[in-house]
């Protein structure tokens, strides 16, 4: 059985998923590929992790870097295991491109070159936004692109984050906006 929760943030509600266990799922609520991993059938219920999760979101909105991580288990294939476990390690108020992950991610795998454009299709798919922040890869020319909680939200979770946004940029068209 699948649980969720619902979080109200300064950016609008979240829902949470679990296992029981682990957090398997993290979306602002009605955002592209939401609730893509949870199961038709699941109930709403107070578990352990969603506290875990509801503290760590309660010192993220307010500008702090949380010093703890709730614990995760991302349904997802190998390969976007891999994109997102890097994007794990992209400090707060930092950013990291498309292209330097795929770049991380083939040096792992011993490769010469990886798609930057593979990547990013890992990205865009996050399942445990914020926490896996996927908000923090940006093009390599500096364009915020490719969020699927929306450009706005992209842009307030950097600010929020102290990130530099004087490289940052949103384009004013694109398939990613």
């Amino acid at each position: 059985m699948e649980y969720t929760h619902h979080y109200d943030s300064p950016l609008g509600s979240i829902t949470l998923a679990s296992s029981g266990e682990a957090l398997t799922g993290l979306w602002f609520d009605g955002q592209k590929y939401f609730e893509d991993c949870l199961a038709d059938e699941h109930e709403e219920k107070a578990l352990p992790v969603f506290e875990q999760t509801d503290r760590w979101l309660d010192i993220y909105f307010s500008g702090r870097a949380p010093d703890f991580t709730p614990p995760l288990n991302m349904k997802a294939t190998e390969f976007r295991k891999a994109v997102w476990e890097i994007m794990l390690s992209i400090p707060f108020g930092q950013t990291m491109t498309y292209g330097e992950i795929a770049a991380r991610l083939a040096k792992q795998k011993g490769i010469e070159k990886m798609s930057a454009q593979a990547v990013g299709g890992a990205v865009g798919h996050n399942s445990i936004s914020l926490i896996i922040p996927c908000h923090r890869v940006v093009g390599t020319n500096g364009s915020l692109t490719g969020y699927a909680g929306g450009i706005d939200k992209k842009v307030k979770l950097l600010e929020m984050e102290g990130a530099d946004m004087n490289r940052l940029f949103v384009p004013g068209k694109g398939t990613a906006l």
